[in-house]
């Protein structure tokens, strides 16, 4: 059976799986709110009875809802006019509270189904290798926890709102074929009939859901490259080439989202024409074929004029979510391929750095391609390595290995004794600080960007001031207006490229670390700001375990040792006047930089 279901109703199954059980409150409350107005519809036999001058009211007419006549005599009840027309308001009072209910219980359901979404797609993505998210489509990844999660909220919506419409018209038709079973019957045939547009229109609107999900996940990916790099487009004047293609890519998701629009009018405007026709049909036939009476027939014709504007509107709710149906199929394959690429859990926690890292034979691949072959290499705590080469030697890859973003494809990695790969990834890199060539600058104060929004507390107050000092920042900071409140724009736009880098050292030694990475992070600067950049560097030497992949080499004359690496493998390691001495290539790299 839950093969089944799940097989044959999965998108059910997908709501079931976010939100639970609620899922049956919300439609039993729906059932609800129609029982309530098919009881109130039913009290207009017994008025229109009186109305027309009957002296009693006959409940044979009612059929299987005399009920309803006979529980309010056995109450003592006298059916007068007053009397129905109370019970008819108290009927749809209960409704009113009923509905009202109903529509907070969804607003309520439908909160709790896009956060948990938007939590768990977040939580996912969080746990992903690092390999896999390199290799993944940003505009993608983007798109779908912005517009796409959105979409998915809306196709929530108007999925349970067509179910209840549904269990709606299920409710009247009951209460119609209780009444008249013969006109009930007759109209359920016409109704089903028009069925089959939908069905048409549904299929083609699927289509262009799709097509509009993934020309969105494009338009995102080059919206993206628009504004990453848009100072080169402008200094090239490759604005209007790239933007060419990104106005083509507008296009095609105004394409599909027009053809979703046209397929949702004709929908629309065809409801209410093939209504009447149906309603106008049966009333011939019932009246002048088969001899029907008025009156019951205006019974019935309630409950289906109640019942056919109902799967009028579970018909637009339906095709209002088949044309988000492609976020939804997009955002469960996301989901799927984000929990396919989670790392291994592991259960140790990693304290601290005490003695050694170890590399044991380290071999390292990108698909077929070799990128590190047969790596030894031993670190010891506090100590200052640098590693140079050509552009592809590795280093970065090294680097990388050695702050647990990547796993080796062959060898170990072991850190004081013990295999690194049975620590909790998360517990060994909060170890690590890690500054890159590209500083990492968040749109907020220069103090919430060293501390990562730490509260302000005394503690944390001195430990930003030592960070700052220590990165040779503090009187760059003392001379603003704010001082550590300053605002620094987005992505440090008020700051040069040194100040960047000393905020994104002092956010590294704000931590409690062992371990601080420096890739490329003077490539960029000019000489007298590297010249500050390479004073702080030095003077944290032998406080923490410093490793630095370089270009300029001036940065690292006076490391302990220098690893120097060539196509994947350690070429040669020790001082840097042993290399220059020992290693052509080196000295080769250090005569053309004139130092």
């Amino acid at each position: 059976m839950k093969t089944f279901i799940k097989k044959h109703f999965k998108d059910f199954t997908y709501f079931y799986q976010q939100v639970g059980i609620k899922i049956f409150i919300m439609l039993v409350l729906s059932l609800f709110v129609s029982i309530l107005d098919g009881f109130g519809l039913s009290m207009f036999m017994p008025l229109l009875q009186m109305v027309g001058g009957d002296a009693s009211i006959d409940a044979e007419q009612m059929g299987n809802l005399r009920f309803l006549v006979d529980g309010a005599e056995s109450l003592g009840i006298s059916l007068t006019l007053a009397s129905i027309l109370s019970i008819m308001i108290v009927f749809f009072v209960f409704k009113g509270l009923a509905s009202y209910l109903n529509d907070l219980f969804n607003v309520i359901l439908q909160q709790k189904f896009i956060k948990k979404i938007r939590k768990d797609v977040l939580n996912a993505l969080n746990k992903v290798s690092f390999k896999y998210f390199i290799n993944s489509d940003v505009g993608k990844i983007q798109n779908t926890m912005s517009g796409e999660v959105d979409r998915v909220a809306l196709a929530f919506r108007f999925y349970f709102r067509a179910f209840q419409q549904g269990a709606m018209v299920a409710v009247y038709l009951g209460f119609a074929f209780v009444v008249n079973a013969q006109f009930a019957f007759l109209v359920a045939v016409g109704g089903a009939l028009t069925n089959f547009l939908y069905r048409v229109i549904y299929k083609y609107t699927k289509g262009e859901s799709r097509k509009f999900t993934s020309s969105s996940h494009v338009y995102q990916g080059l919206i993206i490259q628009h504004v990453a790099n848009f100072k080169y487009l402008r200094a090239t004047g490759m604005v209007p080439k790239h933007s060419k293609k990104l106005k083509s890519s507008i296009d095609e998701i105004e394409v599909a989202r027009r053809k979703i629009g046209i397929l949702d009018g004709i929908g629309n405007a065809a409801r209410e024409p093939l209504l009447i026709i149906v309603v106008a049909a049966v009333i011939l036939i019932q009246t002048q074929v088969l001899g029907g009476s008025m009156s019951a027939i205006l019974i019935s014709l309630l409950f289906f004029y109640r019942a056919l504007a109902s799967l009028v509107a579970m018909q637009q709710n339906w095709n209002y979510f088949i044309g988000f149906s492609g976020s939804l199929e997009n955002v469960r394959s996301f989901e799927k391929e984000l929990h396919a690429a989670q790392e291994n859990k592991r259960e140790i926690k990693f304290e601290n750095f005490k003695r050694e890292i170890s590399l044991q034979n380290i071999n390292f691949y990108y698909g077929e391609t070799p990128i590190l072959k047969g790596i030894d290499l031993k670190i010891k705590k506090n100590e200052s390595l640098a590693f140079v080469g050509e552009s592809g030697s590795g280093k970065t890859t090294l680097v990388n290995l050695i702050a647990a973003l990547l796993d080796t494809d062959e060898g170990e990695i072991h850190i004081d004794g013990s295999p690194l790969n049975i620590y909790q990834k998360e517990s060994y890199q909060k170890r690590i600080g890690y500054i890159t060539q590209e500083a990492v600058i968040f749109n907020d104060t220069i103090f919430n960007n060293i501390t990562f929004w730490d509260e302000p507390t005394e503690e944390n107050k001195k430990r930003f001031e030592k960070a700052i000092t220590q990165a040779a920042i503090e009187s760059f900071i003392q001379e603003l207006p704010l001082k550590e409140q300053t605002e620094l724009g987005n992505n440090g736009i008020n700051l040069s490229g040194g100040q960047k880098q000393r905020i994104s050292i002092a956010r590294e030694l704000y931590k409690d670390i062992d371990i601080l990475i420096m890739d490329e992070a003077t490539s960029a600067l000019d000489s007298e700001t590297e010249k500050v950049i390479q004073e702080s560097i030095e003077a944290l030497q032998g406080q923490y375990t410093l490793l630095i992949v370089a270009h300029r080499l001036s940065t690292i004359k006076n490391v302990d040792r220098v690893v120097f690496m060539h196509q994947g493998i350690i070429e040669m390691e020790g001082n840097f006047n042993q290399l220059v001495e020992e290693l052509p290539a080196f000295k080769k790299m250090v005569d053309m930089q004139e130092l």
